[in-house]
């Protein structure tokens, strides 16, 4: 992921996490655009969330606007790490 701003956010999901359903709520109920990223459907991704968490397979993980990474939905995330 490029350090230049970008246009919209990033949401890096999988579908069984529940958290990822709230930081959704969140950014729809906020109307922040961001792009959805399914991992369970772009299982390429995993490498770009690892690369973002420090080497976790968590999420979500959201790639703000300005280029700032939130790890987890208030700091709690849903762990795939096999």
């Amino acid at each position: 992921m490029s350090n230049k701003a970008q246009s919209k956010a990033i949401m890096y999901s999988h579908p069984t996490c529940g958290y990822c359903d709230l930081m959704r709520e969140e950014l729809l109920e906020k109307s922040i655009q961001f792009e959805e990223i399914d991992v369970s459907k772009q299982p390429e991704m995993w490498e770009e969330v690892e690369k973002l968490s420090g080497g976790d397979r968590i999420t979500p993980v959201l790639v703000n606007s300005d280029g700032k990474v939130e790890i987890g939905f208030r700091g709690i995330g849903c762990n795939y790490n096999t």
